[in-house]
């Protein structure tokens, strides 16, 4: 179905049904299903089960689906349709500490009038339960219009990503035939920094290790010792300056290895997009980019790999002074990975290397923290230039093609186990205070984002 008379009465009966739906998101808000704390497992269960309810409502065949965390909710339409398409998000949420810091009981949600316009402040109104609600409304609207949702829809909800998403890939390998799609929807991104729409095409991944090494049996005193016994902080930050050579490039053997320029159309498209690097430091209190030579800045957060010192600790750091030479030094990095890099191969590159710094009669041991691929989509498939243009109508301005300097596993999850892309997109805004005390949802991007949904459905159905 084009756009038309039909699509007219669906958005209009979004438009009709806003607060209905409000108060629907507010009673999803309400169920704290704070999915990693087992003190919430069951409000986690329920925020599942009222879900599926509403699948069911709208003509889904629905269930929740027991895994070895928390549950799954899983529903289909008809049979049909041109392309069987599944829509991803997620229902858990983030820990609400410190609770001090919000205005209000955050799993009391209420509408408000700010500045900037009308919100829904509450955990998960936008990260994930409001935009995934975008497009159950946008179903139920469509019902209403046409008497049945879209055939050849699979809908996948997850009560984990928030803990990442443990039960996620042994669910999708055990129900791989029954999940398989041509395209799968996913609705946990955002809108670009100024408010125009998206489609993320590209994901960074992401390789986390930890390095403890330990040289002496005991602290020693530096005057006896100092200058004759290593000093495992010293190895430790000689080990990590040499990752980095003076133009921002890592140089651990290998690393590049599979890492690709930019296509010129893309490189064209995020020009476009008028980043100012130095305007996005400056939110932080910063004003110069570091990083690559001769790299731009959307280039360096979303298509180049990374090393980052994420922590590090040794010998005394408390009130005053002590001059000892530590028996261990740790410290906590990470590498966010982009396509083409293989995380296993980066984690041994980056352990060889600091191996070689290590005197023989020091140790070095290392504790793995996280190994995801990156991913990038096929935007060749129609159905990307089909919903860019559904969100164009809708936005009244171009959508964009990005990158995420984040790495969404699930994206990566769905190529290598389902084989098919995804599709990023998402309505949330730079300021929903996501993950942080005070979330927020726009309600004009929930409405925004529902009717962006019936477009596009619209086009792919």
């Amino acid at each position: 179905m084009k756009d038309g008379a039909a699509l007219d009465d669906v958005l209009g009966r979004l438009d009709a049904n806003l607060p209905a739906a409000l108060e629907r998101l507010k009673d999803f808000v309400r169920i704290p299903s704070v999915g990693t704390d087992p003190a919430h497992d069951a409000d986690t269960r329920r925020a599942a089960e009222w879900l599926c309810a509403q699948l069911q409502e709208l003509g889904f065949e629905a269930s929740v689906r027991d895994t070895a965390g928390q549950p799954m909710v899983v529903g289909r339409s008809a049979p049909g349709g041109s392309r069987t398409l599944l829509f991803y998000g997620h229902y858990d949420v983030q820990p609400v500490d410190p609770l001090n810091l919000w205005d209000r009981d955050p799993f009391d949600p209420q509408i408000e009038d700010t500045p900037q316009g009308r919100v829904i402040r509450g955990r998960g109104a936008c990260d994930d339960k409001g935009q995934l609600m975008t497009f159950v409304e946008a179903m139920r609207a469509w019902k209403d219009v046409h008497g049945a949702v879209p055939p050849g829809l699979i809908l996948l909800f997850e009560g984990e990503e928030e803990s990442g998403s443990p039960s996620l890939r042994p669910f999708l390998t055990e129900n791989a035939d029954e999940l398989r799609a041509s395209l799968a929807l996913i609705c946990d991104t955002s809108l670009y920094a100024d408010g125009r729409p998206a489609i993320t095409t590209q994901l960074r991944g992401l390789m986390g290790d930890e390095i403890v090494i330990r040289a002496a049996d005991r602290d020693l005193h530096s005057g006896s010792f100092g200058g004759l016994a290593a000093n495992p902080i010293q190895i430790l930050a000689n080990a990590l300056a040499a990752v980095k050579d003076d133009q921002g490039r890592i140089t651990l053997p290998g690393f590049y290895d599979g890492v690709e320029e930019l296509s010129n159309q893309l490189r064209a498209d995020w020009d476009d997009l008028g980043f100012d690097a130095s305007e996005f430091l400056s939110r932080v209190g910063l004003k110069d980019p570091i990083g690559e030579k001769g790299r731009t800045g959307l280039e360096m957060v979303w298509a180049r790999p990374t090393f980052e010192i994420n922590g590090i600790s040794g010998g005394y750091a408390g009130e005053g002074f002590k001059t000892v030479l530590p028996a261990e030094a740790r410290a906590k990095v990470s590498c966010r990975l982009v396509a083409g890099q293989d995380p296993d191969r980066v984690r041994e590159a980056l352990r060889d290397h600091v191996r070689r710094f290590v005197p023989a009669d020091c140790t070095v041991e290392f504790h793995g923290h996280g190994n995801s691929g990156a991913s990038r989509m096929d935007i060749s498939d129609p159905a990307f230039q089909a919903a860019r243009a559904a969100l164009s109508k809708e936005w009244g301005r171009e959508a964009a093609y990005i990158g995420a300097g984040g790495s969404i596993p699930i994206g990566g999850d769905f190529q290598e186990i389902l084989g098919m892309d995804s599709m990023l997109i998402g309505f949330g805004r730079d300021d929903d205070r996501i993950h942080s005390p005070n979330e927020k949802y726009d309600v004009e991007s929930f409405a925004k984002g529902a009717r962006s949904w019936a477009r596009i459905m619209a086009r792919l159905a």
